[in-house]
């Protein structure tokens, strides 16, 4: 059974010809598109996009997030060092939040895509497939990137009348991830890999 994502309707699963595509009977939302077993072009394509996401992200995470300059004094963190300052500040909630939606989560929502994806594309079974692309699906409406990079952003905004912001690597790079998460998600389609891990070797 296939249940639609922008309106829940119920309905059976249909065999699709090659280039077909299935919608739903109630709102006609797109639902699947066939698979074609000789064309990887959509798995390369959503591998490269993740891969560009996961060097973004290790990038942001390395590099400072912001620089303020204040009566002559510098100061610069990155995210890792604006979490253990929240949880220094006795603001452990907010810490872990940040920690988990900013960093845990993408990590393990490209962790889990790159580890299907990288062996579709070479056309092998990835080891615990359905667990993994289960787990994906799970985690991935909890990574809130956007969110954090629109909360700094107006806190900028409004530093910017008391001190010198300097935005940095780590800003630009998360700004860019959030088109690549949004591009990625949109190439993926669950219910292809699905049918990829059933047919691979």
């Amino acid at each position: 059974m296939w249940a639609c994502h922008d309106c829940d309707a119920l309905q059976r699963e249909v065999s699709l010809p090659s280039g077909g595509s299935a919608r739903c009977w109630r709102c006609g939302a797109l639902l699947c598109r066939a698979c074609d077993d000789d064309d990887s072009a959509a798995v390369e394509r959503t591998l490269a996009l993740t891969l560009a996401a996961a060097v973004l992200f290790v990038v942001a995470l390395a590099f400072p997030l912001v620089g303020l300059d204040m009566q002559g004094s510098h100061h610069s963190t990155t995210l890792g060092g604006a979490v253990a300052t929240l949880w220094q500040q006795d603001s452990k909630l907010v810490a872990t939040l940040v920690a988990t939606t900013t960093m845990l989560l993408p990590s393990l929502e490209l962790g889990a895509m790159l580890w299907l994806l990288l062996p579709l594309a070479l056309g092998q079974r990835p080891a615990a497939g359905r667990e993994v692309l289960r787990g994906l699906l799970a985690i991935r409406p909890w990574g809130m990137v956007e969110v954090f990079v629109l909360g700094v952003l107006v806190a900028l905004v409004k530093l910017a009348s008391i001190a010198s912001v300097l935005p940095g690597v780590a800003l630009w790079c998360f700004g860019g991830l959030i088109f690549l998460f949004a591009a990625a998600a949109a190439s993926f389609d669950a219910h292809q890999t699905w049918h990829r891990l059933e047919v691979a070797r």
